[in-house]
């Protein structure tokens, strides 16, 4: 089953989803593979992929900043996309969330996964669970 977008010309053609029961935690100020990770064979080396993170996390003391990455077979193509902490205390709790879109042009399964560093090196970042990804293939016409 497709949808089309209204107006656009484009097609969802598929999606996958995937719940992460497993979390993270680092100190590391480089980018280090998370659990959450999911697999998509596009239909078209046309189609876009648009890649969805959410995640609750945690940091140990004021100021901790959480950068986030999408890797598609172990290479970063999204660049950071962060987050900092900017209230006081310690042991501050906030979700974040990532949105990237991406021309794999490939027919070929493709995983996408997402790292995380610590921004600031202050603490420790860590989450209970690893959030959810969700990949939509879009068609490219």
């Amino acid at each position: 089953m497709s949808v089309s977008l209204y107006g656009s010309g484009q097609t969802v053609l598929q999606v996958v989803n995937a719940n992460i029961p497993t979390g993270f935690s680092t100190t590391a100020n480089t980018p280090t593979a998370t659990t959450a990770t999911a697999t998509i064979t596009p239909q078209s080396t046309t189609s876009k992929i648009l890649v969805l993170y959410t995640c609750i996390w945690n940091g140990s003391a004021n100021g901790t900043g959480l950068t986030l990455a999408v890797y598609r077979g172990g290479s970063s193509v999204s660049g950071d996309i962060g987050g900092q902490y900017t209230g006081t205390g310690s042991s501050l709790t906030t979700g974040q969330a990532l949105t990237y879109l991406d021309s794999p042009s490939t027919t070929s399964a493709t995983t996408y996964t997402i790292y995380a560093r610590n921004s600031t090196a202050t603490g420790t970042v860590s989450t209970t669970n690893a959030g959810t990804i969700t990949l939509i293939e879009i068609s490219g016409s």
